[in-house]
């Protein structure tokens, strides 16, 4: 409604005496005598009309009063959220400046040039900043560089040459000299707030600064480089310090900052300086997906402002890997380094073929990917692995949850190394045995031929489901038990020749593997699982194709069974991993009576539903007498179904035992 149509409204309810409504709205609202000033100037309803001159001046005199009835200062109660997010304003959080960088504005006159044109508001005050050498203005500068860089990051003038990263580079050079550099006043403190928010200015502000003009701003481009700053200009030279590949191995490189997570309970994100990386190698032709490993940048900034007016500043910048030395020195102090140790994994995984790869591996094993020993981070010498084993109809994706809760607990990531075993589990549970084996023999032998890494020989093997089967054939030494009950004969007596011996000997005769000092066992089913049953045996040699090589060397297999109780069993048919876990295979009957050997140290963790007696409970697959073995050090109930990777109970468990194994761990 226009001004003058209401104004005009306004008469007319004048004229016509029907002030009453305004007048008791106006008396509500305002003091005592302002309401007693109102009733002097509004008449009432047994007055005579007034003129629209005395209407308009009465409404004008009103609307003065009720402005003046609140006050310009004050509070008002809010929830501690909402007072928490006022203190906590900054340019990161609210798109505005904090209350630390307006009151430097302020000093300076700066506040209607910071809103309007915060780029030139930035030059002025890095010219103050020159002039009196004081640290808040430092801080100033960088919240300011930010803020600017945002400005022109979202610029819609395609003439204007201004690159917003120059900015978010400024940004955060200004942090760095606010948290480390020379100058007349303290560097500041633990408690200043200012502290923790120049490192997020420092990190977010330099992984922006690293992407490319044109195109997303999520790909950073690491290169020496020549760059402006809002004042002056630096070098950029590229100085990998801790990091084990070569950025020339990447596809590309993103911006961990600029995903979120889902599907993890949990975003490991170690607090430090230092923009986090997600580095992605070329798509795998073996697997179809885009392995991915995480980095942190650092960019070492100058020892003070006066550096930056030089125009011959070289400064480093420094590529680390966070399953290194979590630390940059900085001078005579330890800077931890900004680690996100999720993302990564989360953007791996992020693929649907990845998630197909446990049921193609159980109808179609090896078909495509054989079996192997994956590393899921570098080698470091003085790591202790932690190998995982899937089960049945699975992959190693399952872990996911587990080995990214075990990555946040720092003293775990700094003492060990995850691997992850993929095999096809729907092979064989002798094969599956044999390629598990003889994968930790390789690699160890591959990583360490010299046999000096002490870490290495204190290996611990976790198993879920027929991967604790599996998890136990490393720890034990069967002698001829599994050879009898495949065969009626002696190896020894067998017409075939010595390389044929000792291969039938390598998978049918266990011994402890040296390296292996520590096994746990979930949901296994030692004693086999009720659910493999007869027909659903049947299904799955129907449905299971093994490959080629396999099927051959098992049929020599089954020829060799004729006449012993495996040969029974089998009934002349080629088995697969359901065979192997059915609680009538005389294999795994005589594996369950096998205890492991002394020197290495068994844990169980045994889920069941329901509330009731555990001993008499099962968890969907399995029962709490199968998964039951008396030889273990510790046995852990945990309320859940047979997929109990992901509970925090067993999570907790396996890092209860990770954290006994390293006090107890022989490492010189």
């Amino acid at each position: 409604m226009a001004d003058s149509d209401l104004g005009e409204q306004m008469m007319y309810k004048a004229r016509d005496g029907r002030l009453g409504d305004a007048n008791r709205a106006m008396k509500s609202l305002c003091s005592t005598n302002e309401s007693a000033l109102w009733d002097r100037l509004t008449p009432s309803k047994s007055h005579s009309p007034v003129s629209p001159v005395l209407a308009g001046v009465a409404l004008a005199l009103a609307g003065l009063l009720l402005g003046g009835c609140t006050a310009p200062i004050g509070s008002r109660f809010v929830s501690t959220r909402g007072a928490y997010a006022q203190v906590e304003a900054n340019a990161l959080r609210s798109g505005k400046p904090s209350a630390n960088t307006t009151t430097v504005l302020h000093r300076y006159e700066l506040d209607r040039l910071a809103k309007h044109q915060p780029d030139e508001a930035v030059r002025q005050l890095h010219q103050q900043a020159l002039a009196t050498g004081e640290r808040d203005l430092l801080f100033a500068l960088a919240e300011l560089s930010y803020v600017a860089g945002e400005r022109l990051r979202h610029k819609v003038k395609p003439w204007d040459t201004r690159e917003a990263r120059d900015y978010y580079l400024g940004s955060a050079v200004y942090a760095w000299l606010f948290l480390f550099g020379e100058g007349k006043d303290p560097k500041p403190g633990a408690f200043d707030r200012r502290f923790r928010e120049s490192c997020d200015f420092y990190n977010y502000s330099l992984g922006l600064a690293l992407t490319e003009t044109k195109g997303t701003n999520t790909v950073a481009r690491l290169k020496n480089s020549r760059r402006r700053l809002p004042v002056g200009e630096i070098e950029v030279c590229i100085a990998p310090v801790n990091f084990p590949s070569s950025i020339e191995e990447f596809d590309h490189i993103l911006l961990a900052d600029h995903f979120r997570i889902h599907g993890l309970s949990v975003r490991n994100r170690e607090p430090g300086l230092g923009a986090p990386l997600v580095c992605v190698k070329p798509l795998d032709p073996v697997f179809g997906v885009r392995k991915s490993s995480p980095a942190t940048v650092l960019l070492r900034g100058p020892a003070s402002l006066a550096e930056l007016t030089s125009g011959k500043l070289v400064l480093a910048l420094e590529l680390y890997s966070p399953f290194g030395e979590p630390v940059a020195a900085t001078g005579k102090a330890a800077v931890p380094l900004e680690m996100d140790l999720t993302t990564h994994w989360a953007y791996s995984l992020n693929d649907s073929r990845i998630w197909r790869l446990g049921k193609m591996q159980f109808l179609a094993p090896a078909e495509r990917i054989p079996s192997q020993l994956l590393l899921n981070q570098p080698h470091i010498k003085g790591r202790i692995p932690v190998v995982l084993v899937h089960g049945t109809f699975s992959s190693p994706v399952t872990w996911a949850e587990m080995a990214n809760s075990l990555n946040a607990d720092p003293v775990l990531r700094q003492r060990y190394q995850i691997w992850t075993f993929l095999y096809g589990s729907g092979n064989p549970l002798m094969q599956s045995v044999s390629d598990l084996r003889a994968a930790l023999a390789a690699r160890v032998e591959e990583l360490d031929p010299t046999g000096t890494d002490a870490a290495l020989r204190q290996m611990v093997v976790i198993g879920h489901s027929q991967g604790g089967l599996l998890t136990k054939s490393t720890a034990i030494d069967s002698g001829d038990r599994i050879w009898q009950a495949i065969s009626t004969n002696r190896l020894e007596q067998l017409n075939i020749g010595k390389a044929e011996q000792a291969e039938l000997r390598q998978v049918f005769f266990l011994e402890p593997l040296p390296f292996v000092k520590r096994v746990v066992f979930i949901a296994t089913p030692h004693r086999g699982s009720y659910l493999a049953t007869s027909l659903a045996r049947r299904l799955a040699q129907r449905l299971v194709s093994l490959p080629g090589a396999l099927v051959e060397k098992s049929s020599d297999v089954l020829k060799l069974s004729t006449g012993s109780e495996a040969g029974h069993f089998f009934h002349g048919k080629i088995p697969t991993s359901l065979d192997g876990m059915s609680p009538k295979n005389p294999v795994l009957l005589a594996m369950a009576e096998m205890p492991v050997t002394p020197r290495i140290k068994a844990h169980s963790i045994i889920p069941v539903l329901g509330d009731g007696d555990y001993r008499q409970a099962r968890d969907g697959l399995v029962t709490y007498q199968s998964a039951h073995v008396a030889y273990a050090q510790s046995e852990c109930i945990v309320r859940s179904k047979h997929s109990c990777l992901k509970e925090p109970s067993t999570i907790e468990e396996v890092r209860r035992i990770l954290l006994e194994h390293l006090s107890e761990a022989h490492l010189h």
